[in-house]
């Protein structure tokens, strides 16, 4: 199939589903038989404050004992955004062998930040605590994000105030991959999420990419060529200042790609478009296999 038709059929169902009933359309096409669903579990005490976990359908025919974990925090601005939206993603990371995590967590205007980064926190500590039970290791845990959920992953992986208040240590998350996420951003200046941060007293601890250094875990940051949403300067940038830290981290740009497409690209349907499948799952299985190579060679489109 032309790569100028795919990116076209993508493009189109971004808008088709940013006009109707968000996700729910792509869910429907998305095979579930690569996983067993375990819904509505409960990681703190408010009702946004749960998570689905997903196990591999041949889990159970292991003989190698528990498998890697790859949560993911979905985007939507700090306002919405709901966990059942996002079984596509979660198809796309059991297909690979994996146990996939996806929580909700609290918005605005029920919260501000950095309530979303804190929830994120428990999050990690309830995978800590309870994933071993589902199949999945406790010590190999990797985070994923888009947009907004990949700005959590990234307060999450480098400012390490937030896994210390749940008594847990950087080296928890054995990698990030974060989608179209807006590390660099000034909130102040988009009115739309202006109130979500204005009233924390320090503007430094809004940017992730203020934490940036060396002690960083193995990174991939992904972002779509045409994104006017969250520009990729953010990844871009993020990128250069762990590399120049000392740190690993990887930029991968795909051309012609938006804000939405960049993450539709995970389903199914459109799982070989850009390559943006297969250099996520390439980066996590890279990381299993050889323990931190050179994820320069494994994240290449």
């Amino acid at each position: 199939m032309p790569r100028t038709f795919v990116i076209a059929s993508i493009a189109s169902l971004a808008v088709l589903l940013s006009a109707c009933s968000p996700l729910r359309v792509l869910n429907t096409v998305v095979p579930d038989d690569s996983y067993v669903a375990h819904r509505d579990i409960a990681y703190g005490p408010a009702e946004r404050q749960a998570l689905n976990v997903y196990t591999p359908t041949d889990a159970q025919d292991r003989s190698t004992g528990p498998v890697p974990v790859v949560v993911f925090f979905y985007g939507g601005s700090w306002k919405f955004g709901q966990r059942e939206q996002y079984a596509f993603v979660a198809e796309a990371i059991t297909a690979r062998g994996y146990v996939a995590v996806v929580p909700d967590y609290r918005v605005y205007p029920d919260v501000t930040f950095p309530a979303f980064v804190e929830d994120g926190a428990s999050v990690l500590a309830w995978t800590r605590d309870h994933i071993a039970a589902y199949g999945g290791d406790p010590d190999r845990i990797y985070l994923m994000g888009h947009s907004a959920g990949a700005y959590i992953t990234a307060h999450l992986s480098l400012d390490h105030r937030y896994l210390a208040a749940q008594n847990m240590s950087p080296e928890i998350i054995r990698a990030m991959v974060g989608i179209a996420g807006p590390y660099a951003f000034d909130p102040l200046k988009y009115k739309s999420v202006r109130p979500i941060f204005a009233d924390h007293p320090d503007p430094e601890d809004w940017r992730p990419i203020n934490f940036a250094d060396a002690s960083a875990p193995p990174m991939l940051l992904i972002h779509g060529g045409d994104d006017g949403t969250v520009y990729p300067a953010n990844s871009r940038g993020l990128a250069a200042k762990i590399e120049a830290a000392g740190g690993e981290a990887r930029y991968v740009e795909i051309p012609d790609t938006g804000h939405i497409a960049v993450v539709l690209a995970l389903a199914k349907p459109f799982r070989k478009e850009g390559g943006i499948y297969d250099t996520t799952m390439s980066f996590i299985d890279a990381q299993e296999n050889t323990d931190g190579a050179d994820i320069a060679a494994a994240a290449s489109p």
